[in-house]
């Protein structure tokens, strides 16, 4: 008994070491969890200087600590700055929530380039959601989320657009229509002239 006693005297350290990775501690998050959302906090960091832009700076995302779907901590609320309050992503309207995606989307692709030097995303397609975002005579959501992909189009990055939206296709200076026909479809050149 006495062997029993001493071991389990010399492992407590190590046994309440593994108990705090394994969740028991304040915050009932297991090691895991915590790293991964350290590496979250990165993403939302690159995505919300792609939000900025696209959004008049009125939203940023941040890291839900107590609530959000599947591991604890790893959930997206907004920030509103008209508000000054956070709030769920499912508040968002249908053009926000692609904006929010798209920055999502390019801030993931920032974090993989910087972490390793040998890695470069340099291609991105976007298939619709396009129609759900407003136009202002040059300054609505369209405009800012054509101009954050034509800065993408500068840094030497391929942007592929997939659109049915007309003020999108004129603003695309390359491209090409399917057609769908009985015998099945074919692609026309669009002409930028």
């Amino acid at each position: 008994m006495q062997k029993l006693d001493k071991a389990e005297a010399e492992s407590g350290p190590l046994r309440k070491i593994a108990a705090l990775v394994n969740g028991d501690n304040p915050l009932n998050l297991k090691l895991e969890t915590y790293a991964i959302g350290a590496m979250f906090d990165r993403v939302l960091e690159a995505a919300n200087l792609r939000l900025g832009p696209m959004t008049s700076s009125r939203y940023q995302l941040e890291r839900d600590i107590e609530g959000g779907r599947g591991s604890r901590g790893l959930g997206i609320q907004v920030f509103d700055v008209h508000t000054g309050k956070s709030r769920g992503t499912d508040t968002l309207s249908g053009g926000e929530t692609f904006i929010a995606a798209l920055a999502l989307a390019l801030g993931l692709a920032d974090v993989v380039e910087s972490a390793s030097g040998k890695v470069r995303l340099d291609t991105i397609f976007i298939d619709e959601g396009f129609g759900s975002l407003d136009t202002e005579n040059g300054s609505g959501t369209l405009d800012q989320v054509l101009n954050v992909l034509n800065s993408l189009v500068k840094q030497s990055r391929a942007v592929g657009l997939i659109s049915h939206v007309p003020l999108v296709q004129e603003a695309i200076p390359n491209g090409f229509y399917v057609r769908k026909g009985l015998l099945g479809s074919t692609v026309e050149e669009r002409s930028t002239i």
